[in-house]
C-alpha cells in the first residue's frame, strides 16, 4: 500500500509525457497506420515503443541521479553535443508545434462548427489561450490537467476499442489489395509514424526539465520511484497508441475510405469513426475527448519547447539566467507561438506537409540523440550501481542500429 502511495505522489513527470505523446502520433498517424495496412502496422508500433524505450527512460535515469538536466550532461559531454541538439531543437521549433496546433485546430472547428473562420485564425486562438494557461499556471496546472485528462482519455478509448473489437472488422470491398508498404509511400509513411511514436526522441530532455521543476515542491523520489513513474506514462502511450490502430484497422480497412490531410475533414472523419461503433449519441464526447488529446498535447509541447530552448540558452551563454526566470519563460512561450504561427499560414494549413516534415526530422536524429543519452547514462557522473544494465544498453545498441538502417534504406530508396 505504502508503495502504491508513493508513486501516486510521484506522478507527473510521466502523465505529462503521455499527455504529450497521446497527439499525433496517435490520434493522426496510428489509426492511419490500421485504416490503410492494416493489423500488420503493430509490428511497427511495437517495435517503435521498445527499441526507443532507453531513450527516454535515460532522461529520467540521469536527472534522478545527478540532479542535471540531460541537456547540461550534453555539454558535459562536449561542446559539440550540445550545439547539435540546440540546432535540432531549432528546427523542431518551427515544425512540431505547428503539426500540433494544425491538427487542434481542426478538431476545434469541426467540434464548434465554425463555418467561417481558417484554420490559421483558430490556431491563433489556441496560441493565445494555451500561452496564457502556460504563463499563469506553470508546470504545476500541467500536472494536475493531465492527470484528469489522460485518464479519462484511457477510460473513453479503452470503451471504444472493446466495441469495435465487438463489432468485427469492416467488409471489404470486392477485389481489394493491400497498399504495398515497402515502396518510397510506405517507407516515408513507416517513417513519420515510428519518427513520433510515441514521441520524437528529442522530447526525453523534456522529461528531465519536468522533473526538475516537480522536484522543487516536493522530497525527490528514489531511482526506483522515478521509474516507476515514468513506466506508468510509457505504458499508457503504447497501449493507446495500438488502441487507436485498432480502430483505425476495423472501421476503414479495406475500403475505399480515405482519411484527408486537410484537419477539418479529418477531425469530421475521426470523430465519425467513434460515433460509428458507440451511437450518435457519443458525438459530443467523442469530439471532446479527441480535441482534449490533441489541446493537451499542443500544452505539454509548448511547455517542454520553451523550457529546452531557456536551458540551451543558458547553457551556451552562463551569463544568462533564463530558465529560471518568470518574465523570460513567458517570453519565450509567447515567441514560439508567433514563430509556429508564420509557418502554419506559409504551409497554408496543409496538415499532412507539416507532419511529414516534423516526424521527418525526428526520425532521422533519433538514433544520434540516443547515442548521446547513452553516452550521458554511462559517463563517470553516474556510479556503476545507477548506470543501465546490460540489457538496457543491449537494447539501446539495437534501437540505434534498427532506425539507422531503416533511414538509410530510405534515402537509398529516394535516391535510386
Amino acid at each position: 500500500m505504502s508503495s502504491i502511495k508513493a508513486i501516486l505522489k510521484n506522478l507527473g513527470p510521466g502523465l505529462i509525457f503521455a499527455g504529450m505523446a497521446i497527439g499525433t502520433s496517435h490520434l493522426v498517424l496510428s489509426t492511419k497506420a490500421g485504416a490503410q495496412y492494416g493489423w500488420v502496422m503493430v509490428i511497427p508500433i511495437v517495435l517503435a515503443n521498445i527499441l526507443k524505450y532507453p531513450f527516454f527512460e535515460f532522461g529520467v535515469r540521469y536527472t534522478s541521479v545527478t540532479n542535471k538536466t540531460l541537456i547540461e550532461g550534453y555539454l558535459n559531454r562536449g561542446k559539440w553535443y550540445l550545439w547539435f541538439y540546440a540546432i535540432i531543437t531549432l528546427l523542431t521549433t518551427f515544425t512540431i508545434l505547428a503539426a500540433l496546433y494544425t491538427v487542434t485546430a481542426g478538431l476545434l472547428i469541426n467540434l464548434i462548427k465554425i463555418d467561417h473562420d481558417s484554420i490559421a485564425t483558430v490556431a491563433i486562438w489556441l496560441f493565445i489561450l494555451i500561452s496564457a494557461l502556460l504563463i499563469f499556471g506553470r508546470y504545476k496546472f500541467l500536472e494536475i490537467s493531465l492527470k484528469f485528462i489522460v485518464c479519462i482519455l484511457f477510460l473513453a478509448l479503452l470503451a471504444t476499442t472493446i466495441l469495435v473489437l465487438l463489432k468485427g472488422p469492416v467488409d471489404t470491398i470486392p477485389g481489394f489489395e493491400p497498399m504495398p508498404i515497402f515502396n518510397e509511400v510506405g517507407v516515408l509513411f513507416l517513417i513519420g509514424l515510428m519518427g513520433w511514436m510515441p514521441t520524437t526522441v528529442e522530447a526525453s530532455s523534456w522529461i528531465s526539465l519536468w522533473s526538475i521543476e516537480k522536484w522543487k515542491n516536493q522530497e525527490k523520489p528514489s531511482l526506483k520511484e522515478s521509474l516507476q513513474e515514468f513506466n506508468i506514462g510509457y505504458s499508457i502511450t503504447a497501449i493507446l497508441a495500438l488502441f487507436f490502430m485498432t480502430i483505425g484497422w476495423f472501421t476503414l480497412y479495406g475500403t475505399t475510405v480515405e482519411l484527408s490531410n486537410n484537419s477539418v475533414s479529418f477531425a469530421d472523419q475521426i470523430v465519425l469513426l467513434f460515433t460509428a461503433h458507440i451511437g450518435s449519441w457519443a458525438y459530443f464526447f467523442i469530439a471532446i475527448s479527441a480535441f482534449a488529446t490533441m489541446f493537451s498535447t499542443c500544452m505539454t509541447a509548448h511547455d517542454g519547447v520553451t523550457r529546452v530552448s531557456l536551458d540551451i540558452v543558458d547553457l551556451l551563454s552562463p551569463k544568462t539566467k533564463l530558465s529560471t526566470n518568470r518574465m523570460a519563460f513567458g517570453i519565450g512561450v509567447v515567441v514560439l507561438s508567433v514563430i509556429n504561427i508564420v509557418v502554419i499560414v506559409g504551409f497554408s494549413a496543409d496538415m499532412g506537409s507539416l507532419v511529414a516534415l516534423a516526424t521527418f526530422v525526428s526520425f532521422v536524429v533519433a538514433p544520434i540523440i540516443g547515442y548521446m543519452n547513452l553516452k550521458n547514462v554511462t559517463s563517470e557522473e553516474l556510479k556503476p550501481e545507477y548506470r543501465p544494465s546490460k540489457g538496457l544498453k543491449v537494447l539501446t545498441y539495437l534501437g540505434i542500429l534498427f532506425l539507422s538502417c531503416f533511414s538509410l534504406y530510405y534515402f537509398y530508396i529516394v535516391i535510386f
